[in-house]
């Protein structure tokens, strides 16, 4: 079984269970993962995990996220985006400058109500399943964070279009984003295109078209250490390397590490052992990935 992680750039029109579908039929197996849903009509950075990969996902997922967003105003949707039904159309003249000023509001700490077309389960159900029956339900608001929001491009009109760079956190939605903004201009908006230019340190420049992958599928997968890259590494001798591949804890001191983790463990060769976490003065481990 393989194990690594394909970056692939995830073209519209698929969800992000036809791209898992797509690579467990391209590496010939059935333990594939991805982090980080993408909607279908969305494009962009979707990262896929393979073989033991799939359980360092949650760390791949809780990374920062970059968008590009073509956000139209004056033109309300059913789900926020351009697949939805229109429920209310009202012009809006607007300049870049009070796009600019509007999205300042919703720069660092802010809270989101998820929209109903979102994944997240509320009472055990999840949101989209209960928008596909018709149903809508009140949201409680979750807290994100943004760190930055670049107006690229407005295209003037009655229905004006702003181009936004958005750099966040895990969870936030663009969607919520546009309607807000909208919302923020004394009127609305949606997502009208939306790309995801980089998951934690993974790029566009690394990510692969399922033709390419399709192809090539070897040339496309990189190691489970590189996979966490993003994480702190911490390399152990060979004695520590035997207790870690049995999920031993430690003093934080007899690793050498006083930080709280996440870290990738790796052993004298270099090969990812597992991730540990800092509990109270020990070192446990999170997910061990070594042995499997």
């Amino acid at each position: 079984m393989l194990s690594g992680l394909v970056v692939v750039d995830k073209p519209a029109g698929f969800t992000s269970h036809d791209i898992v579908a797509k690579m467990r039929k391209a590496y010939g197996q059935k333990r594939v993962g991805h982090a980080g849903t993408l909607d279908p009509d969305a494009t962009g950075v979707l990262l896929v995990g393979l073989g033991r990969v799939t359980r360092l996902m949650r760390f791949l997922q809780e990374t920062t996220k970059e968008y590009r967003a073509d956000v139209r105003f004056g033109v309300a949707t059913s789900t926020l985006d351009a697949a939805g039904d229109v429920l209310d159309r009202q012009e809006m003249e607007i300049s870049r400058e009070q796009v600019e000023r509007a999205a300042e509001r919703f720069i660092g700490d802010i809270e989101q109500v998820p929209p109903m077309v979102s994944a997240i389960k509320v009472g055990g159900r999840r949101l989209h399943d209960l928008a596909r029956r018709g149903e809508e339900i009140e949201r409680a608001p979750r807290p994100v964070h943004i760190d930055q929001i670049d107006v690229e491009a407005v295209e003037p009109g009655p229905f004006p279009m702003a181009t936004i760079r958005v750099e966040c956190g895990s969870g936030t939605y663009i969607r919520t984003l546009a309607a807000d903004l909208g919302a923020a201009l004394g009127g609305c908006a949606h997502v009208e295109t939306l790309r995801r230019l980089r998951v934690g340190s993974f790029g566009l420049g690394e990510a692969h078209t399922i033709e390419a992958i399709e192809a090539d599928p070897g040339a496309a997968m990189v190691s489970p250490r590189e996979a966490m890259r993003d994480l702190e590494m911490l390399k152990v001798d060979a004695e520590a390397a035997r207790g870690i591949r049995h999920g031993m804890t430690f003093a934080a001191s007899a690793l050498g590490e006083s930080g709280d983790g996440p870290f990738a463990v790796i052993d004298p060769d270099g090969d990812l052992l597992a991730v540990y976490e800092r509990h109270g003065a020990g070192m446990k481990p999170a997910v061990v990935v070594a042995g499997e």
